[in-house]
Protein backbone atom coordinates (compact mmCIF):
# COMPACT_ATOMS: atom_id res chain seq x y z
CA UNK A 1 0.00 0.00 0.00
CA UNK A 2 1.47 3.54 -0.84
CA UNK A 3 -0.37 6.25 1.19
CA UNK A 4 0.56 9.92 -0.02
CA UNK A 5 -0.53 12.61 2.80
CA UNK A 6 -0.25 15.91 1.59
CA UNK A 7 0.07 18.36 5.37
CA UNK A 8 1.31 21.51 6.21
CA UNK A 9 4.10 21.80 8.84
CA UNK A 10 2.21 24.24 11.03
CA UNK A 11 -1.19 22.80 10.70
CA UNK A 12 -2.48 21.30 14.25
CA UNK A 13 -4.88 19.13 12.66
CA UNK A 14 -2.18 17.69 9.97
CA UNK A 15 -0.06 17.10 13.29
CA UNK A 16 -2.89 15.11 14.48
CA UNK A 17 -3.41 13.38 11.62
CA UNK A 18 -0.07 12.36 11.32
CA UNK A 19 -0.26 10.54 14.92
CA UNK A 20 -3.62 8.64 14.39
CA UNK A 21 -2.43 7.38 10.65
CA UNK A 22 0.49 5.78 12.94
CA UNK A 23 -1.32 4.16 15.24
CA UNK A 24 -3.81 3.14 12.73
CA UNK A 25 -1.03 1.85 10.56
CA UNK A 26 -0.44 -0.52 13.63
CA UNK A 27 -0.23 -4.14 12.81
CA UNK A 28 -1.81 -3.61 9.23
CA UNK A 29 -1.42 -6.77 7.52
CA UNK A 30 0.38 -5.27 4.37
CA UNK A 31 3.43 -3.31 3.51
CA UNK A 32 3.07 0.86 3.74
CA UNK A 33 5.19 3.12 2.12
CA UNK A 34 4.03 6.63 3.26
CA UNK A 35 5.66 9.89 1.29
CA UNK A 36 4.60 12.91 2.61
CA UNK A 37 4.01 16.24 0.53
CA UNK A 38 3.78 19.83 0.38
CA UNK A 39 0.94 21.62 1.10
CA UNK A 40 0.91 25.94 2.42
CA UNK A 41 -2.17 26.87 4.24
CA UNK A 42 -1.40 30.20 3.59
CA UNK A 43 1.74 31.55 1.03
CA UNK A 44 1.90 35.24 2.15
CA UNK A 45 5.04 36.35 3.54
CA UNK A 46 5.31 36.13 7.29
CA UNK A 47 6.48 39.07 9.94
CA UNK A 48 9.43 37.14 11.68
CA UNK A 49 8.34 36.39 15.02
CA UNK A 50 4.86 36.80 14.71
CA UNK A 51 2.62 35.13 17.68
CA UNK A 52 0.42 32.49 16.38
CA UNK A 53 -2.41 33.41 18.43
CA UNK A 54 -1.99 37.33 17.16
CA UNK A 55 -1.51 36.23 13.14
CA UNK A 56 -4.52 33.81 13.58
CA UNK A 57 -6.88 36.22 15.38
CA UNK A 58 -6.49 38.49 12.63
CA UNK A 59 -7.60 35.95 9.79
CA UNK A 60 -10.60 34.16 12.44
CA UNK A 61 -11.85 37.63 13.50
CA UNK A 62 -10.72 38.11 16.63
CA UNK A 63 -8.95 36.91 19.82
CA UNK A 64 -11.47 35.22 21.29
CA UNK A 65 -13.18 33.23 18.44
CA UNK A 66 -9.39 31.95 17.78
CA UNK A 67 -8.99 30.98 21.50
CA UNK A 68 -11.71 29.04 21.22
CA UNK A 69 -10.44 27.18 18.48
CA UNK A 70 -6.74 26.92 19.94
CA UNK A 71 -8.35 25.42 22.99
CA UNK A 72 -10.53 23.00 21.16
CA UNK A 73 -7.26 21.22 18.86
CA UNK A 74 -5.36 21.75 22.19
CA UNK A 75 -7.92 18.87 24.13
CA UNK A 76 -8.40 16.85 20.89
CA UNK A 77 -4.47 16.73 20.27
CA UNK A 78 -3.78 15.87 24.41
CA UNK A 79 -6.12 13.27 23.90
CA UNK A 80 -3.91 11.73 21.32
CA UNK A 81 -0.43 12.11 22.89
CA UNK A 82 0.32 15.37 22.01
CA UNK A 83 1.22 18.71 23.37
CA UNK A 84 0.39 21.64 21.62
CA UNK A 85 1.17 25.14 23.08
CA UNK A 86 0.12 28.12 21.49
CA UNK A 87 1.27 30.60 23.56
CA UNK A 88 4.76 29.70 22.41
CA UNK A 89 3.90 29.08 18.95
CA UNK A 90 5.29 31.53 16.12
CA UNK A 91 3.61 31.84 12.65
CA UNK A 92 5.90 31.28 10.36
CA UNK A 93 6.00 30.69 5.71
CA UNK A 94 6.41 26.90 5.46
CA UNK A 95 7.90 26.67 2.05
CA UNK A 96 11.78 26.69 3.82
CA UNK A 97 9.96 23.96 5.97
CA UNK A 98 9.29 21.83 2.82
CA UNK A 99 12.30 22.41 1.63
CA UNK A 100 14.58 20.51 4.50
CA UNK A 101 11.63 18.26 4.51
CA UNK A 102 12.38 17.36 0.57
CA UNK A 103 16.52 17.35 1.60
CA UNK A 104 15.92 14.76 4.88
CA UNK A 105 14.25 12.37 2.82
CA UNK A 106 16.93 12.26 0.32
CA UNK A 107 18.68 11.17 3.55
CA UNK A 108 15.67 8.80 4.23
CA UNK A 109 14.48 10.95 7.21
CA UNK A 110 11.41 12.56 6.05
CA UNK A 111 8.92 11.50 8.31
CA UNK A 112 11.50 11.81 11.66
CA UNK A 113 12.53 15.51 10.08
CA UNK A 114 8.30 16.07 9.69
CA UNK A 115 7.76 14.98 13.24
CA UNK A 116 10.77 17.68 14.80
CA UNK A 117 9.60 20.34 13.17
CA UNK A 118 6.11 19.59 13.89
CA UNK A 119 7.56 19.55 17.57
CA UNK A 120 9.61 22.52 17.28
CA UNK A 121 6.64 24.56 16.07
CA UNK A 122 3.70 23.40 18.75
CA UNK A 123 5.31 22.54 21.75
CA UNK A 124 8.95 24.51 21.48
CA UNK A 125 8.40 28.02 20.30
CA UNK A 126 10.78 27.64 17.41
CA UNK A 127 10.26 30.22 14.35
CA UNK A 128 9.98 28.18 11.33
CA UNK A 129 10.29 31.23 9.55
CA UNK A 130 14.08 31.44 10.32
CA UNK A 131 16.76 29.42 8.24
CA UNK A 132 19.17 28.95 11.14
CA UNK A 133 16.01 27.58 13.39
CA UNK A 134 15.20 25.02 11.26
CA UNK A 135 18.98 23.97 10.50
CA UNK A 136 19.20 23.36 14.31
CA UNK A 137 15.83 21.34 13.57
CA UNK A 138 17.62 19.32 11.49
CA UNK A 139 20.72 18.49 14.06
CA UNK A 140 18.47 18.03 16.85
CA UNK A 141 17.64 14.70 14.63
CA UNK A 142 21.29 13.67 13.78
CA UNK A 143 21.69 15.41 10.84
CA UNK A 144 24.14 18.08 9.72
CA UNK A 145 22.91 21.37 11.06
CA UNK A 146 25.82 23.27 8.95
CA UNK A 147 24.74 20.93 5.66
CA UNK A 148 21.28 21.89 6.44
CA UNK A 149 21.53 25.80 6.38
CA UNK A 150 23.78 25.82 3.15
CA UNK A 151 20.79 23.91 1.80
CA UNK A 152 18.45 26.39 2.76
CA UNK A 153 20.64 29.39 1.70
CA UNK A 154 20.26 27.80 -2.07
CA UNK A 155 17.45 27.23 -4.51
CA UNK A 156 17.55 24.05 -3.81
CA UNK A 157 14.56 21.89 -2.98
CA UNK A 158 11.86 24.57 -4.17
CA UNK A 159 11.23 22.60 -7.66
CA UNK A 160 9.86 19.22 -5.66
CA UNK A 161 7.51 21.92 -3.02
CA UNK A 162 6.41 23.50 -6.19
CA UNK A 163 5.81 20.50 -7.84
CA UNK A 164 3.90 18.73 -4.68
CA UNK A 165 1.64 22.04 -4.78
CA UNK A 166 0.94 21.86 -7.93
CA UNK A 167 -0.21 18.64 -8.02
CA UNK A 168 -2.17 19.49 -5.16
CA UNK A 169 -4.02 21.74 -7.37
CA UNK A 170 -4.76 19.41 -9.84
CA UNK A 171 -6.03 16.93 -7.69
CA UNK A 172 -8.58 19.41 -6.46
CA UNK A 173 -7.02 19.26 -2.47
CA UNK A 174 -7.97 22.62 -0.60
CA UNK A 175 -7.60 21.40 2.89
CA UNK A 176 -5.35 19.25 5.02
CA UNK A 177 -4.60 16.41 5.90
CA UNK A 178 -5.56 14.75 2.73
CA UNK A 179 -4.39 10.93 2.53
CA UNK A 180 -4.55 9.80 -1.18
CA UNK A 181 -4.08 5.65 -0.79
CA UNK A 182 -2.84 3.73 -3.85
CA UNK A 183 -3.63 6.47 -6.07
CA UNK A 184 -7.15 5.64 -6.18
CA UNK A 185 -8.72 6.47 -2.66
CA UNK A 186 -8.53 9.85 -0.97
CA UNK A 187 -9.45 10.24 2.97
CA UNK A 188 -9.84 13.78 4.06
CA UNK A 189 -9.83 15.58 7.50
CA UNK A 190 -7.65 14.15 10.69
CA UNK A 191 -10.25 11.79 11.28
CA UNK A 192 -10.04 9.01 14.42
CA UNK A 193 -7.26 6.50 14.19
CA UNK A 194 -10.21 3.62 14.49
CA UNK A 195 -11.77 5.42 11.50
CA UNK A 196 -8.61 5.71 9.19
CA UNK A 197 -7.86 1.78 10.29
CA UNK A 198 -11.50 1.08 8.93
CA UNK A 199 -11.27 2.76 5.80
CA UNK A 200 -7.75 1.21 5.14
CA UNK A 201 -9.01 -2.53 5.99
CA UNK A 202 -12.03 -1.95 3.55
CA UNK A 203 -9.39 -0.47 0.65
CA UNK A 204 -7.42 -3.60 1.69
CA UNK A 205 -10.28 -5.94 0.76
CA UNK A 206 -11.71 -3.52 -2.41
CA UNK A 207 -7.64 -4.78 -4.08
CA UNK A 208 -7.93 -8.31 -2.99
CA UNK A 209 -11.56 -8.42 -4.80
CA UNK A 210 -10.04 -6.56 -7.73
CA UNK A 211 -7.21 -8.80 -8.09
CA UNK A 212 -9.34 -11.68 -7.93
CA UNK A 213 -11.14 -10.62 -11.05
Amino acid sequence: MEIQVWSDVICPWCYLGKRRLETALADLPTDVTITYRAFQLDPAPVPPGLPIKEALAAKFGGRERADQMFEQVTIIGRGDGLHLDFDRAIAANTFDSHRLIAWAAGQHRQADMLEALQRAHFTDGVDLGSRPALAGVAGSIGLDPAAARGYLESEAGGDAVRADLAEARDLGITSVPTFVIDGRYAVQGAQEAATLRAALDEIIRREAVDAGR
